[in-house]
C-alpha cells in the first residue's frame, strides 16, 4: 500500500475537492549495474514518487521508500504502482507512514492497483506499513506478483478497519482486496476478500472474530526451517490476539488478528527477521524508516 507522507486530524470525503479523483502512477525499474542494484527507471505522474534509493546494508539491494504527498486517498482515486526487477537485482520497498483511505459520501469507489515483476535471480522485499481503512470508505485494492522461475518474493499486506481511539469503528463503508502471486501461468497464491461493515464477517468466530487489525505476509519457497524459525520468533502471549505459518505448496504464508496496528508491525517485522536469512540469504536490516 502506498503511504502518505502527511497526516491531519481531519478526514477528507468526496465532496472535499477533487471531483473526479486523482489518476496517479507510479512505474520503478531495478537493474544490476556494475554488482550495483540500481533504480534505473523511475517515472511518475500525478502524487505518487520516491525520491531515490538508500543502501544500507549493500550496494546490492537498494531499499526505496514510496511516496503519496496529498496525505490520504480519497472516493475517486485511483492509485497504479508498477515495479520490475532485473534478473540478479534485489530491491526492498516500504512506506514512511501508514496509507489512509478516506470515508466517501458519495459511494465512490477509492482504487489502488500494484503490479510487480521480478526476473529470474532477482528478489522483492514489499513491506508497505499498514492500510488504514477510515468508516464509510468504499475501497478496491489489487496486488498482483508475477514471477519469473528463480524469482524470490517476500511481501505483506496489514489492514486496520476504522480508527476506535477516534471513535470510529467503521460502522458503514467496504473493501474489496485481491492479492495475487503467479509464476508463468502457475498461479502460487491467490486470495481475494471482501469486508463490508454490515456483514458477519466482521464479528461471527468464523471471520474476524470483533477484530479490526488483520494482516497476511507471504514468501514464497518451500522451507520447513523457516517455518518453525518463524512460529518460534513472534511473541503470541496475547491471547486477545491470533497469529500462525503455515507452509502451503510453494509460498509460507503468515496470518495475523488482533486489535493494534503497532503489534500487527510487531508481529510482522518479527517473522520477517525469521524468515529472511532463509528464504532469501540475508541477515534482518529493517528499513531506518521504521525506527523513526
Amino acid at each position: 500500500m502506498i503511504a502518505a507522507v502527511t497526516s491531519g486530524s481531519g478526514a477528507p470525503d468526496a465532496g472535499s475537492g477533487r471531483a473526479s479523483g486523482w489518476a496517479a502512477e507510479l512505474e520503478l525499474g531495478f537493474e544490476l549495474v556494475a554488482g550495483r542494484s540500481a533504480l534505473v527507471r523511475n517515472r511518475h505522474r500525478g502524487p505518487l514518487a520516491v525520491q531515490r534509493a538508500f543502501y544500507p546494508e549493500s550496494s546490492d539491494l537498494a531499499h526505496v521508500y514510496l511516496l503519496h504527498p496529498p496525505g490520504g486517498v480519497v472516493a475517486g482515486d485511483q492509485l497504479t504502482v508498477r515495479v520490475s526487477v532485473a534478473p540478479g537485482a534485489r530491491a526492498l520497498i516500504t512506506t514512511p507512514a501508514a496509507t489512509k483511505f478516506y470515508r466517501s459520501n458519495e459511494g465512490r469507489v477509492a482504487e489502488q492497483t500494484q503490479l510487480l515483476r521480478v526476473s529470474g535471480g532477482a528478489s522483492l522485499e514489499w513491506l508497505p506499513q499498514e492500510t488504514i481503512i477510515f468508516g464509510s470508505a468504499q475501497v478496491s485494492t489489487r496486488t498482483r506478483v508475477e514471477l519469473e522461475p528463480g524469482a524470490s518474493f517476500c511481501g505483506w499486506d496489514m489492514v486496520c478497519l476504522g480508527r476506535a481511539a477516534s471513535g470510529d469503528h467503521f460502522g458503514s463503508g467496504r473493501l474489496r482486496q485481491a492479492f495475487e502471486i503467479w509464476q508463468a501461468e502457475r498461479p502460487l497464491w491467490i486470495e481475494r476478500a471482501e469486508f463490508d461493515a454490515n456483514e458477519p464477517v466482521r464479528h461471527a468466530p468464523w471471520g474476524l472474530g470483533g477484530q479490526r487489525v488483520f494482516g497476511t505476509f507471504v514468501c514464497t519457497g518451500q522451507n520447513a526451517a523457516a517455518v518453525a524459525a518463524a512460529r518460534a520468533a513472534v511473541d503470541t502471549d496475547d491471547t486477545r490476539e491470533l497469529f500462525a505459518v503455515s507452509q502451503m505448496r510453494a509460498a509460507i504464508v503468515c496470518r495475523y488478528l488482533g486489535s493494534s496496528t503497532e503489534r500487527a508491525r510487531h508481529v510482522f517485522a518479527q517473522a520477517w527477521a525469521a524468515l529472511r536469512p532463509l528464504v532469501l540469504g540475508r541477515p534482518a536490516s529493517p528499513p531506518r524508516i521504521w525506527l523513526t
